[in-house]
């Protein structure tokens, strides 16, 4: 008989689960924006279809001050005005980092970024959507 279970990653490699914890730590002292975090990491999860991380960042989302209303539009932001210019951008290119169409030019989302945003903070908004997908594919990956 074939074992289908998910790895236990926490117990194989604890080391390495606690070193990718620490990046967040070290990117939160940078004091990026915590709704556009947050919204970044929800549409990420809704794409890669992580259940788990939908639920836990709808969660910390509406526990630091965010609405339901726009959580519940998070996945058709650009189909309603709910969402501003800043957090319009910031989801355009997590869609981008996260589908990784080969067609799209990122020079134009580029440019919209820096139209909200310095490049430090496009810095830790590619670093917070590299991360999300990294634990949505863990956590896909145990379904």
């Amino acid at each position: 008989m074939t074992d289908t279970h998910a790895v236990a990653y926490e117990r194989e490699i604890p080391d390495i689960l606690q070193s990718l914890a620490r990046v967040h730590e070290i990117m939160d002292t940078h004091g990026f924006d915590r709704t556009i975090h947050h919204l970044v990491q929800l549409r990420a999860s809704q794409i890669n279809h992580c259940a788990f991380c939908v639920k836990m960042h709808t969660s910390e989302a509406r526990r630091d001050g965010e609405t339901s209303e726009r959580l519940d539009r998070v996945i058709v932001w650009d189909q309603v005005d709910d969402f501003n210019q800043r957090e319009r951008a910031a989801l355009a290119w997590t869609e981008a980092l996260t589908l990784l169409d080969r067609k799209i030019d990122l020079g134009p989302l580029r440019a919209s970024l820096r139209a909200h945003f310095s490049d430090k903070e496009i810095s830790i908004l590619t670093c917070t959507i590299a991360m999300i997908n990294l634990w949505n594919r863990l956590g896909v990956s145990k379904h």
